[in-house]
């Protein structure tokens, strides 16, 4: 989810710069809302677990593509699924992402400790290597959404500023402790509207406690479908967010996000679109001097889970409001 999120910044730079040229994405039914406010833009979904499953289901795939005229392709993901599909497109000119593995490696090994490409900008390489350079320094965004009934209902209508917080995240390693979270709930909802979001039965039952045991704290999670997330995501004054999927939303929306880093490290390029680096808050890589120890988070000492416990609930507090 946060790769796709990412992609849209950088298609939305493409759509202002390249008026007259219609791009269309492929990508999964899910996740068409992401794409809702680029007119020039058309969502193509794909059925992998349906008719498009499959080596037979990637060719039929690629028989409905090229039956829409493509001209040129633009590979964002760059694994064997797209690498079979750009194989079926033979005779259309295709740019592949590099993702920077090589970079990515020494980055983990400690052997170049450096800031790498960001993501956003190895996605903007494949349209500029196709012909399309794009300028991604200057962005504009999407107009706040005026919320719904349904939505005013949910989160309430009074002028409160309102705070996002996604405190989960793939792995553990990657999760603020929740104890540690609490604390800066508890502080953060006596003056301020907390909107909590996940997803999952577990995160779920986690986020209704949360939302019993405060005032002013509403769990959004289960209850919304993803345009309605969007909608409220768009309203925020800052997020809150783990190196996760959300993030990347709040931050293709042009709203401020405040991220917790564990064993991850936005040297490797996943830092949310157009966000001060100051708004990342990480752990001590003096205590935890091999961070970062994995790109996604999935690999880390033993010793090291515990990472994020270097953070104190203070400092996170402190940073968001300053951003208000």
């Amino acid at each position: 989810m946060g790769d796709v999120a990412m992609t849209v910044p950088v298609l939305r730079a493409f759509t202002q710069q390249y008026p007259d040229i219609k791009l269309t994405v492929l990508t999964r039914s899910i996740f068409k809302p992401f794409f809702r406010d680029l007119e020039t833009v058309t969502v193509f979904s794909a059925d992998l677990k349906g008719k498009h499953k499959g080596v037979l289901g990637l060719f039929k795939l690629s028989k409905e593509l090229r039956a829409l005229g493509i001209d040129a392709v633009a590979d964002l993901h760059n694994v064997l699924r797209t690498k079979l599909l750009k194989f079926f497109f033979f005779g259309i000119k295709t740019i592949q992402i590099d993702k920077g593995r090589k970079e990515k490696k020494a980055l983990i090994k400690g052997e170049n400790f450096t800031q790498l490409k960001t993501t956003h900008q190895r996605y903007a390489d494949v349209f500029e290597a196709l012909g399309y350079p794009i300028d991604i320094s200057n962005p504009r965004f999407p107009q706040k959404i005026t919320l719904s009934s349904k939505l005013r209902l949910l989160l309430g209508n009074d002028a409160q500023k309102i705070i996002g917080i996604a405190p989960f995240a793939t792995y553990e390693s990657k999760m603020y402790p929740l104890e540690m979270m609490e604390q800066v709930i508890e502080a953060l909802s006596k003056t301020h509207k907390i909107i909590l979001f996940g997803g999952g039965k577990q995160e779920i039952q986690k986020l209704n406690m949360l939302e019993a045991k405060f005032e002013n704290v509403v769990n959004v999670a289960g209850k919304l479908n993803l345009d309605e997330e969007l909608d409220a995501i768009s309203n925020l004054e800052v997020m809150v967010s783990m190196d996760s999927g959300n993030a990347h939303i709040a931050a293709m929306l042009g709203i401020k996000v405040v991220t917790i880093w564990g064993v991850t490290h936005p040297y490797a390029g996943f830092y949310p679109f157009h966000q001060d680096i100051d708004n990342a808050l990480l752990s001590d890589r003096i205590l935890y001097p091999e961070i970062p120890t994995s790109v996604y988070g999935n690999k880390f000492p033993e010793s090291y889970k515990d990472a994020m416990r270097s953070i104190q609930p203070e400092m996170v507090i402190k940073k968001i409001k300053s951003l208000l």
